[in-house]
């Protein structure tokens, strides 16, 4: 009789997730809203995640890499973002892209 009386009250507890009209007022309502509040509401959902990424190492001169480095702070990104960006450009050059 308990688990009965648990489960009762725990549905009189429950909040109804609203309709949104967009995502963007789904996303305003959770900026304020705690999910965990709604957890009985969602539907369950079934997606497959492939978290294989190949990371691929090449060695720089000490000169150029420090070079790189620099430049990357004063743009303020990573080295490894503004080397990925200038690969990429000089690949689309050679219009293997």
């Amino acid at each position: 009789m308990a688990a009965t009386s648990y489960n009762t009250a725990r549905e009189s507890l429950a909040i109804r997730l609203p309709g949104f009209k967009s995502l963007n007022k789904l996303v305003e309502f959770f900026d304020t809203n705690d999910l965990g509040d709604y957890w009985d509401d969602m539907p369950e959902t079934n997606f497959e995640v492939d978290l294989r990424k190949r990371t691929h190492l090449f060695s720089l001169d000490s000169e150029l890499a420090t070079k790189l480095t620099e430049i990357a702070r004063s743009r303020k990104i990573s080295s490894q973002s503004i080397l990925n960006n200038w690969l990429k450009e000089k690949i689309l050059q050679q219009g293997l892209i």
